[in-house]
């Protein structure tokens, strides 16, 4: 269950202060979350995600793919941990300790029922804020990817196919939605 700890104000100091106890902690805008391990749907969906996204980056040669955890601050003292994210590539190569990661190019999150407030709400307000090029939320119940850009107001709804294309890329990820949303639930993939 994602949750706020209290109504004070963390610093990002203090969170990374926190003990590991198997929760995932973030902090945004001096806002502290708390969420638990996820469940198989979503590490599968994470899976899956990674493996069309990962390929397509080193191909492209844009950026670095990373899973959570991650301690990303987004240069606004934040403490993020997207699920997916690619980060874009520092003087040429990949970065390597977590200041390099900058503002990520893409940032992905797959929505449960405890974080689907968070993820559409404070972390979608903070990576526009932020300058994130592109934020998928993935919603596994509704078999759909909701694609915000930082102006956004309203996000683009994507159930058949899912397209990216990052700054210095030759030619664009195409993700056929219907077949990774059955790939993740382990239906029967036809052809």
């Amino acid at each position: 269950m994602d949750m706020v700890l209290s109504t004070n104000s963390w610093s990002r100091a203090e969170v990374l202060a926190i003990p590991d106890d198997g929760n995932r902690y973030e902090l945004i805008d001096g806002e502290l979350l708390v969420t638990p391990a996820p469940t198989g749907p979503h590490q599968r969906a994470v899976a899956a995600l990674y493996d069309r996204v990962a390929p397509y980056v080193r191909a492209e040669r844009v950026g670095y793919t990373c899973l959570a955890p991650a301690d990303l601050d987004f240069r606004a003292e934040q403490v993020v941990q997207p699920d997916l994210f690619v980060a874009p590539l520092v003087d040429e190569r990949e970065p390597i300790h977590w200041p390099e990661f900058g503002i990520p190019l893409l940032v992905v999150e797959v929505l449960s029922p405890s974080t689907a407030k968070q993820d559409r709400i404070t972390k979608r307000r903070r990576y526009q804020r932020s300058g994130v090029e592109t934020y998928w939320i993935v919603d596994l119940d509704a078999r759909l990817v909701e694609v915000w850009k930082p102006a956004d107001e309203r996000p683009e709804i994507r159930a058949e196919q899912l397209e990216w294309r990052p700054g210095g890329a030759e030619s664009k990820l195409v993700v056929d939605l219907p077949r990774l949303f059955r790939e993740i639930w382990g239906e029967r993939i036809e052809g």
